[in-house]
């Protein structure tokens, strides 16, 4: 008799027991389940940047800093400052004239940015810059230096004729420093008149009277 009623007591017990632990378990899937974050559609993919050129990397107004003495001739005389500052990536053209390689042209894109990222011009015969708006400038050769000799010379020109609107109708002087590459071949050409283009990059710093 004792038996049976230590049994009943427990069966009673556990059935309580078991009762109590389901209704704690739905309770704690309902937590959960009310606590989860509910999927959202994916958001549309960032539309492609446009191919509209960056803006020409001339805002700080810096002039660069020139090895010193060797280019201090470069120096922009006071009272200038930069108006706009290119990268520039083209060939050196030359024509062998039978004695010598004589410099023709240069022939050249100018871009925004050191990975020749938005271009903003190009440059050619005269020396003449020009922007994509039209507007350009004309130089002649005040002074050079040649930091490195397997290159070209960097050069600082004044300007000698100005056509706009744009950021280049009122430049007075250009410098071109960093140069890569351009110089004439050291071997003779294979006859008379031939021409080569020697690949080069430059960066070009553009000045205007300060206001």
């Amino acid at each position: 008799m004792h038996y049976m009623k230590t049994n009943s007591v427990c069966g009673a017990r556990c059935h309580l027991a078991q009762r109590l632990t389901r209704l704690i378990g739905l309770v704690l899937l309902l937590a959960v389940a009310g606590l989860a974050p509910h999927a959202t559609p994916a958001a549309s993919a960032t539309p492609a940047a446009s191919a509209t050129p960056a803006a020409p990397a001339a805002d700080d107004n810096r002039a660069p800093d020139l090895p010193s003495p060797l280019c201090d001739s470069l120096q922009v005389p006071l009272g200038n400052k930069v108006a706009f500052h290119v990268y520039a990536q083209g060939v050196q053209v030359y024509r062998w004239d039978g004695a010598a390689w004589k410099f023709v042209e240069p022939v050249a894109m100018l871009f925004a940015d050191p990975n020749y990222d938005g271009k903003v011009g190009i440059h050619y015969a005269g020396p003449t810059w020009q922007t994509n708006s039209g507007s350009k400038v004309a130089g002649t050769r005040i002074a050079g230096c040649s930091p490195d000799p397997a290159a070209i010379p960097w050069l600082l020109l004044q300007a000698v004729s100005n056509d706009g609107p744009g950021v280049l109708a009122s430049v007075t002087y250009i410098q071109r420093i960093n140069t890569i590459g351009g110089l004439a071949p050291a071997a003779q050409g294979p006859s008379i008149g031939a021409t080569v283009q020697v690949p080069y990059s430059a960066e070009y710093f553009f000045y205007r009277a300060e206001d």
